[in-house]
């Protein structure tokens, strides 16, 4: 049972009502995403074993659905600048007008983008940026770039990206230290935090090991607080999470633009969830 979210807490009720959903580039989740409202915001995850396509494709599909799709563009996935313009064709057909650029799992890269921000340079260098880009940020530090490196980066990025999404992340006080970290640090993008959806670890790992996404898996294998959340009975819901998010906005201690929910295309469960945790939140 969700519990209610006092009425001092109640500054994370608009999130809740405009959540974004994350899904793996599988078609099946198409099942799930027709049932949500129309104009719901489906970010798709760019696979680095089905490639870019993958992700594209099930993108075109979400914006035909009704969707406010927005696709991963993976710069290590992208091999130059005339296949970049080839994929910024397919999303302008499809009135794709939000991307969000990430670097990508891909130990190399296929080309000329070794990070998300030389591709969002190009981008800008072919006048092509669209109209909402997002960009990811890390709470709890990236294991291969060190924290004044990180900030680096996400100060060049705001350049051209509109938000930013954190990592996938559990601990409240770790999210709501970095929104105001990234102030103090000279960022200025409104942050949506990247929470887990209504999850099970049974299912994560049965759809990394089909599409080889290295993000899920290893959180489950670095981290045991994580590993030991899925692995309850019945999974994981952010129930506790999404109440400290709360009682801490109410507070003036974080600041917050959005929620992001990874769904490991659990979206049905997840969307029912989000519902629920609204309706007491209103």
């Amino acid at each position: 049972m969700i519990q209610p979210i006092p009425r001092r807490r109640r500054p994370i009720a608009p999130l809740l009502a405009e959540p974004r959903y994350e899904v793996l580039p599988l078609p099946a989740v198409l099942d799930q995403t027709a049932a949500l409202p129309p104009g719901s915001v489906v970010t798709v995850t760019a696979s680095p074993r089905q490639g870019t396509a993958a992700t594209i494709d099930l993108a075109e599909h979400l914006a035909a659905q009704g969707m406010r799709a927005v696709p991963h563009i993976a710069a290590r996935q992208v091999s130059d600048r005339a296949e970049l313009a080839a994929i910024l064709d397919r999303l302008e057909a499809a009135a794709i007008n939000e991307v969000f650029v990430v670097g990508g799992d891909q130990p190399a890269p296929a080309g000329a983008y070794a990070d998300g921000l030389a591709l969002l340079r190009d981008m800008a260098e072919l006048d092509r940026l669209p109209a909402r880009i997002g960009v990811p940020s890390y709470p709890e530090g990236h294991w291969a770039i060190d924290g004044p490196a990180l900030w680096d980066s996400l100060r060049s990025k705001q350049d051209f990206a509109t938000y930013t999404v954190t990592q996938l992340c559990f601990d409240a006080d770790a999210i709501c230290r970095f929104t105001i970290e990234a102030r103090e640090n000279g960022v200025t993008l409104p942050v949506v935090a990247g929470v887990p959806g209504a999850v099970d670890a049974a299912r994560l790992l049965r759809i990394s090991m089909r599409i080889g996404i290295g993000q899920s898996i290893r959180f489950v294998r670095g981290h045991r607080s994580v590993a030991g959340r899925l692995l309850r009975p019945g999974g994981y819901r952010p129930d506790g999470l999404l109440r400290k998010l709360a009682t801490r906005m109410g507070e003036g201690r974080c600041e917050l633009g959005g929620l992001h929910f990874y769904t490991f295309n659990r979206v049905g469960a997840t969307a029912r969830w989000v519902g629920q945790a609204h309706r007491r939140a209103a």
